[in-house]
C-alpha cells in the first residue's frame, strides 16, 4: 500500500510526545514508516526532541528552552503531565533517537527554529545524521525559510521540506527556491489538484496531523503517494485495510 503512515511525535497519542516511550511504540507499529520529531538546542548546544519553545507543558520543568543544559534537562520529568504510566520518562536527545530508529525508520525532523533563536541548529543536526549515516534516510523540515536554506548551503545532499499551515500563492516557486523536495502541509489545505502538482514536481507531500479514520480515507483518495502524519497509527488497520478499500482508495 503506497500511503505511508508517519507517527507524530512518535506515538504521541498513547506516550509522552518526543519521548523514547513514544519512538518505542512507533518501532513496534508494523504500519509505521517514518516518525515525524522536533528538535531543538540545549544551551549548550546538544540537539534534542520537543516541541514547544517552553518547558512548561511537557515535562516538569519552567521557562524557555534555550536556558537549559543538557545536563539540567535530563533531569527533568518529561513523562508524568501525560499519565502516570510514564512518570519519570526523560527528553532524549537526536543522537539517541537517530540511533533508537536507524535502519528501521525514516524521519522527519522538524528544525523548531524563527529569526535567529538557535545558531547552529542546522549544522548540529546535520552533524549527528551524518554520524548514524542517515543522509539517505532523513528529512529535515520547518516553517522557518532560513533555517532550511541554512542546510542546503552546509549539506546539499541532504533533503528538505517546506511546512505551510496556510496556501501562499507562490508555494511552488518557494519550493524550488529552497530546492525543496518535501512538502509537509495541514491536511485541511489538501486537495487532490495540489497534490497531482506536488507529484508531477518530484515532491513528497505529508499531510498532517490526521487522527480520524474517515479523514484519512478521504486523504488517500486524492493522491496514492501521499504520507499521512497521525497521533494514533493504531488506528491504521481501520482506516486503511478495511474491505471496501484498494490501495489506499475507495472500491
Amino acid at each position: 500500500m503506497p500511503i505511508q503512515c508517519v507517527a507524530h511525535r512518535g506515538c504521541s497519542g498513547a506516550a509522552p510526545e518526543n519521548t523514547m516511550a513514544a519512538i518505542e511504540l512507533a518501532l513496534s507499529d508494523s504500519n509505521v514508516t517514518w516518525i515525524e520529531v522536533d528538535v531543538q538546542l540545549s544551551r549548550d548546544g546538544i540537539p534534542f526532541l520537543i516541541h514547544d519553545y517552553t518547558l512548561n507543558r511537557t515535562t516538569n520543568g519552567r521557562g524557555p528552552v534555550k536556558d537549559y543544559t543538557w545536563e539540567q534537562l535530563l533531569a527533568l520529568d518529561a513523562g508524568s503531565w501525560k499519565s502516570k504510566r510514564y512518570a519519570g520518562e526523560r527528553l532524549i536527545s537526536l543522537d539517541d533517537c537517530l540511533e533508537a530508529i536507524q535502519g528501521r525508520l525514516k524521519a522527519n525532523i522538524e528544525l523548531k527554529t524563527h529569526g535567529n533563536k538557535y545558531p547552529g541548529l542546522e549544522d548540529k543536526v546535520i552533524e549527528v545524521i551524518k554520524k548514524h549515516r542517515m543522509e539517505h534516510e532523513v528529512v529535515l523540515t520547518s516553517f522557518d525559510l532560513r533555517s532550511l536554506s541554512k542546510v542546503k548551503e552546509n549539506a546539499r545532499s541532504l533533503r528538505t521540506g517546506l511546512i505551510i499551515d496556510q496556501l501562499p500563492k507562490d508555494l511552488f516557486l518557494r519550493l524550488q527556491m529552497l530546492q525543496c523536495s518535501f512538502l509537509s502541509i495541514n491536511y485541511k489545505r489538501l486537495t487532490a489538484e495540489l497534490a497531482a502538482k506536488a507529484a508531477r514536481r518530484g515532491l513528497d507531500v505529508m499531510a498532517w496531523t490526521v487522527d480520524q479514520v474517515k479523514v484519512m480515507r478521504r486523504l488517500a483518495g486524492l493522491h496514492p503517494d501521499l504520507l499521512i502524519c497521525t497521533n494514533r497509527p493504531e488506528l491504521w488497520p481501520s482506516a486503511f485495510k478495511a474491505p471496501n478499500l484498494v490501495n489506499g482508495r475507495n472500491r
